[in-house]
């Protein structure tokens, strides 16, 4: 079997027209790969073009506010990915004049890039022979040569490296990092696998064997923990009380003030819990209408919310700030509170 010549063949045949892949301009591809960490090609490739339209080099990102990136970044998730591209563009502005680095050491040590990203760049922007191992690689590799190690543990990623390496053509390696990625992408997918129709159906050790879906395997299953949020959209006056988060999973988020619990209580339960008695002065609140419970589900969290409608004069706390209806519209705020608002009049 002629791996690497054949996943090229079929390449050459099947790839989708991508406009990262029509470039060697490294702040775009690194821009897509950044994007495209976590996300399917279909959900990333607006938020690219977006991207590029508002920041069509790594200067006009680098002087742009957080706020803004955030912003363009909204209902993408995985927040963090936007604030370390916001500052890895000024440190590579600022560092290395806009060029981007072109070796693996530096490339790597940029804030928000690993092993893939920096393998990527390298290969798709300057030309050089480093293997691609992201997910999509992981789930071909580990199926066609039946790969018995956990990619997940330090001995499965070594022997991944290995095949990766092992594989990858001494001419022509940017084709075939495209094109073994895209493979995955569009016929060893992580469910209904186009196993039919694949090129190295004869071969494939998994397929053989009728153990298709065990592969990749995986040591380290992802614990869900369940959360129980009720956020108070309280309205002063004409404005509203919302502030930016400065930790977890929506740090750089605006988010309205919320009550959290261990449990999913009562809305009476609520109402006379101490975290709300803190937050409101004694009868100097209206409480005009109260949402049904809205499951969110994140990567490792499943979040069970209640949203509050208040009308009240003053709060307890000075941790937030006034924002009239107008503005929350330039406020990036997290998926959850977009599709709320979206919906619900504030």
């Amino acid at each position: 079997m002629n791996f690497s010549s054949q996943l090229i063949t079929w390449y050459k045949i099947n790839s989708r027209d991508l406009p990262w892949r029509q470039t060697n301009d490294p702040y775009k591809i690194w821009l897509s790969e950044i994007i495209l960490q976590q996300t399917k090609v279909q959900q990333g490739l607006p938020y690219f073009n977006n991207f590029i339209r508002e920041f069509p080099t790594v200067f006009d990102l680098a002087k742009s506010s957080e706020d803004k990136v955030l912003k363009l970044w909204q209902g993408l998730g995985y927040y963090s990915r936007a604030r370390n591209l916001h500052y890895t563009a000024k440190f590579i502005c600022s560092s290395y004049n806009g060029n981007f680095p072109q070796n693996y050491k530096d490339i790597l040590s940029l804030k928000g890039v690993g092993d893939y990203t920096t393998s990527a760049i390298l290969s798709f922007a300057f030309n050089k022979r480093y293997a691609v191992l992201d997910g999509n690689v992981i789930r071909v590799l580990s199926r066609v040569f039946g790969v018995d190690s956990y990619f997940d543990t330090s001995i499965g990623k070594k022997q991944f490296k290995k095949l990766a390496d092992f594989n990858l053509p001494k001419k022509d390696s940017y084709t075939y990092n495209q094109a073994i990625m895209e493979f995955g992408a569009l016929v060893c997918t992580p469910k209904k696998p186009k196993c039919i129709s694949c090129i190295f159906q004869d071969e494939c050790y998994a397929f053989s064997n009728s153990e298709v879906q065990i592969f990749p395997r995986k040591q380290n299953k992802i614990q869900v923990k369940n959360r129980y949020l009720n956020f108070l959209i309280i309205s002063i006056g004409d404005s509203t009380l919302l502030k930016k988060k400065i930790k977890g999973i929506w740090s750089g988020l605006y988010e309205f003030p919320s009550l959290e619990f261990k449990k999913d209580l009562s809305v009476n339960k609520v109402i006379e819990s101490k975290q709300w008695i803190n937050f409101f002065y004694k009868n100097n609140f209206q409480i005009n209408n109260v949402s049904s419970i809205i499951t969110h589900k994140l990567s490792h969290q499943k979040l069970h919310v209640r949203f509050f409608h208040i009308k009240c004069n003053k709060v307890k706390t000075n941790d937030y700030k006034f924002f009239k209806k107008d503005q929350l519209l330039n406020l990036p705020v997290s998926k959850l509170l977009e599709n709320y608002l979206s919906k619900s009049a504030v």
